[in-house]
């Protein structure tokens, strides 16, 4: 698949990017580009390949998941300018 000018215009376009009209040679060859790696990767055998999340074989280390209200409330609460109760305080907004 081979981009031309128009297209690369379109994509940028639709990107909501705007790129002036003698640049779009330019963003034309750099989609010619990526296309090509990309046909390249398909080209790679990759039967009976397990897919992997990190090139080093270790779990991650967890945490236990739990609510907590960060310890800090007080601390938090302190930078507000207007808190009542232990939460936030803003003006109504829906009547």
């Amino acid at each position: 698949m081979s981009i031309d000018i128009e297209t690369a215009a379109r994509v940028a376009h639709l990107a909501r990017i705007k790129v002036e009209e003698d640049e779009l040679p330019a963003l034309a060859n750099a989609f010619n580009d990526i296309l090509g790696f990309i046909e390249q990767l398909n080209e790679v055998d990759v039967e009976g390949v397990e897919p992997m999340v990190s090139v080093t074989p270790m779990r991650l280390k967890r945490r236990k998941d739990g609510v907590t209200d960060g310890g800090m409330a007080d601390k938090v609460l302190s930078n507000a300018p207007d808190a009542r109760e232990g939460f936030f305080a803003v003006p109504k907004v829906v009547e």
